[in-house]
């Protein structure tokens, strides 16, 4: 990394934007923090999120944009942004949220002054399409503890994932897999970051969250404002579709046999037998698994039933 660098990357992955995107880069372009390169990579978007991008780059040197000739899927984009960076600290960002004006400011604060920091983000309320406030978003996580086990338990129950709208050192971002094309893929990011060190909530509310139709937890995951982090297991009205959101992250898995509960139960099997935690912790993680998956072993069963319809209409479905 050489000197001119900026002290942070801003990682902007957008897909038909234009009904938000210029609040976004607005919010983005008028943090008081401004050492930091934007990096938008366009996923071929057919609207006007094109022109919006290029205007906003031709009148601010710090935004760098990309346009893929084909749409890769959310998971390779999210990826994409991070790979085209070189700075110290990384943040992504959706093009519909937004940010207040010290929202990174006071993020680089804490990881500057706090090297057992990895992860900077603040509390979150959600916003509709005018941008006028809904609610809080009340769900408060303990990945500040100073055992990785406890982080891996906090990050494995049910929250949102608005962690990853943080700010995050690179050099550990760099040390885990990319973004997964699979459902749950950022939950499972944000899993593997918190086994390697601490994240940091800022006690105020500085991250907007905006709730449309055209949202991915609007499609797959609609009943996510009552989601309730007291109920001790998952309702049917309450889970996510993680058939239709694989599908999403990684545009290639449309039509394959997916198995998509057993696959985010294998990624959290991985993350443990990767991680430099110790035997005992590896157990306790383990078990944390066993008691998230109490109550809702049902969707395994349910992922074999869906497997073995699909082949049998892929078999028989031409002579029906």
């Amino acid at each position: 990394m050489n000197n001119s660098q900026p002290k942070l990357s801003i990682g902007l992955p957008v897909y038909n934007g234009e009904k938000f995107l210029k609040k976004c880069l607005d919010s983005l372009l008028a943090q008081t923090f401004s050492d930091f390169e934007l990096i938008i990579s366009d996923n071929a978007s057919t609207d006007n999120t094109e022109a919006i991008c290029r205007t906003y780059a031709a009148q601010d040197q710090r935004i760098r944009y990309y346009r893929n000739e084909t749409n890769m899927g959310c998971a390779c984009n999210f990826n994409r942004v991070f790979e085209l960076s070189d700075s110290e600290y990384f943040k992504w960002a959706a093009y519909d949220d937004l940010h207040a004006p010290d929202f990174i400011e006071k993020c680089m604060d804490v990881l500057e002054k706090d090297p057992t920091y990895i992860l900077c983000h603040s509390h979150t309320y959600f916003i509709d399409e005018q941008g006028e406030f809904i609610q809080n978003y009340d769900i408060k996580l303990n990945t500040n503890s100073l055992k990785a086990h406890q982080r891996f338990h906090e990050l494995l129950t049910k929250h949102l994932c608005y962690q990853i709208y943080g700010v995050i050192r690179s050099s550990v971002l760099k040390k885990i897999p990319p973004m997964g094309g699979h459902g749950n893929a950022d939950g499972i990011l944000l899993l593997r970051l918190g086994m390697l060190g601490r994240f940091y909530e800022i006690p105020e509310y500085l991250f907007s969250a905006r709730i449309h139709p055209q949202q991915s937890l609007s499609m797959f995951f609609p009943n996510y404002l009552s989601f309730n982090h007291n109920n001790p297991q998952y309702s049917l009205n309450m889970l996510p579709n993680f058939y239709d959101y694989a599908v999403w992250f990684d545009s290639k898995n449309k039509g394959k046999i997916l198995l998509p509960h057993w696959r985010i139960l294998q990624e959290y099997w991985i993350s443990i037998h990767h991680s430099q935690l110790s035997w005992y912790e590896q157990i306790l993680c383990h078990i944390s698994i066993a008691k998230k998956l109490s109550g809702t072993e049902w969707l395994l069963v349910k992922d074999f039933l869906i497997a073995a319809k699909m082949l049998f209409l892929r078999k028989f479905g031409y002579q029906t």
